[in-house]
């Protein structure tokens, strides 16, 4: 079976040496990585049911390529079966070809507990930026901004792209920001703000 250990996105068989035609893994090195952040953030996640979205979308990318991913609780892993293997949620053992098909992660090195602390920083310091220069109705709507950004893509507000952006003012803002009128209003012009600030021209940032 497969291995891939932190800071390394080869894949490696169980005596370390790289697998004759891993070059050609059936999953993609990054949509293992963003396996492993999706399932990271459901283990971090206060509520539930934000828990359950990250493992919703990390099944769903997996899925795509035809994989099933399970969480190995007694040695906490991540593990991607290929989705022949598995029937009824459990793994067939009889219908194993070749192991070093399936992918583990391991989960219990280093987390995003230091990374998140970094970024929740810089959203904290551009929402009182923000608030300084525009007022508290554009500072309210960039810390729903932030908290989109920090809890569902881990990163800054001033990093998000076009794609996120527009997520944030068209689903997840109606459904969870509960603004006033006054900053419902102006939420395109706050998300605006919050990309451009620059904290470098901000004293004590």
């Amino acid at each position: 079976m497969a291995e891939r250990s932190d800071g390394d996105t080869g894949r490696h068989s169980a005596d370390g040496e790289r697998s004759e035609g891993d070059e050609d893994a059936e999953v993609p090195d990054d949509v293992v990585e963003e396996a492993e952040r999706l399932t990271r953030l459901a283990d971090e996640a206060a509520v539930e049911d934000a828990a359950e979205a990250y493992r919703d979308r990390r099944d769903d990318l997996v899925a795509d390529h035809d994989f099933t991913a399970r969480v190995r609780d007694e040695d906490d892993t991540l593990v991607l079966y290929p989705e022949e293997w598995v029937e009824d949620g459990t793994v067939q053992f009889d219908r194993i070809d070749d192991t070093d098909r399936a992918v583990e992660v391991s989960l219990s090195g280093p987390d995003h507990g230091a990374e998140w602390d970094a970024i929740e920083a810089r959203n904290e310091a551009i929402v009182d930026a923000i608030e300084a220069a525009h007022g508290p109705d554009h500072a309210a709507n960039v810390r729903a901004f932030a908290d989109f950004m920090g809890n569902h893509y881990l990163k800054a507000v001033d990093d998000a792209t076009r794609d996120e952006r527009e997520e944030f003012l068209t689903e997840y803002y109606p459904r969870n920001a509960w603004p006033s009128e006054k900053q419902e209003s102006i939420v395109a012009e706050s998300v605006r703000l919050a990309t451009e600030t620059d904290l470098d021209d901000v004293p004590g940032a």
